[in-house]
């Protein structure tokens, strides 16, 4: 075949679509704590993602025992220049640390102006905080998500671990013992599934703003 007729075939094939580069910034629930590799979020929901036709790397950026205060110290690490979109799902070491709201909220409000300034769509992945530091401590955790994600213009999740109490029902002993590791706070790799379930749909919504972006 002559190099005219090997060019026209080309041109007719459709291009290749690029791969998309999501990054995962998140904390121990992000990292896979307690889990081998393969059983964590990350690889969990790119395979989930893969099984669906998507063309994904979702790269592991959690650090187990990172706060707001931390993800938004290595975010300029963890976005390099390569990236396509970002999830956020930080707040849990926040809670359990007893951190101020607002401190907690500046934080995420500087990662999400990070986000935007480099034109990188968001999915914002919240936590609901339990009564025990008060009904305003409680309003001011759980209302910085939602305001935020609407701030940014971002994709939100009310909750990471809703899948979990979902599924436990009028048995959250029992859904405790089947989808949580021994310490009560990770998820284990049934738990990990279940969570990926919920979320990979709003990953999809989160790379289907890329396409709409290129």
């Amino acid at each position: 075949m002559g190099k005219a007729g090997a060019l026209a075939i080309g041109l007719a094939l459709p291009a290749c679509a690029e791969e998309i580069t999501v990054v995962a910034l998140g904390d121990s629930l992000t990292q896979g704590f307690g889990l081998v590799e393969e059983q964590g979020l990350v690889p969990q929901l790119e395979g989930w993602l893969e099984a669906r036709g998507h063309d994904v790397a979702v790269e592991n950026h959690g650090v187990s025992g990172d706060t707001t205060a931390g993800g938004l110290a290595r975010l300029g690490w963890a976005l390099g220049d390569h990236v396509d979109a970002l999830i956020v799902a930080l707040g849990g070491n926040d809670l359990l640390r007893g951190l101020p709201p607002e401190n907690s909220r500046a934080n995420l409000d500087g990662i999400l102006a990070e986000a935007e300034d480099r034109g990188l769509p968001v999915l914002l992945v919240g936590l609901q905080a339990p009564g025990n530091y008060g009904p305003e401590y409680k309003a001011a955790f759980d209302a910085m998500y939602p305001d935020l994600a609407a701030e940014y213009d971002a994709l939100h999740v009310d909750s990471f671990l809703a899948p979990l109490s979902a599924a436990a029902g009028d048995d959250p002993s029992g859904a405790l013992a089947r989808y949580m590791q021994p310490d009560g706070i990770h998820p284990n790799a049934d738990g990990v599934r279940l969570i990926v379930e919920a979320l990979g749909p709003e990953v999809e919504a989160l790379i289907a703003r890329v396409d709409a972006g290129s």
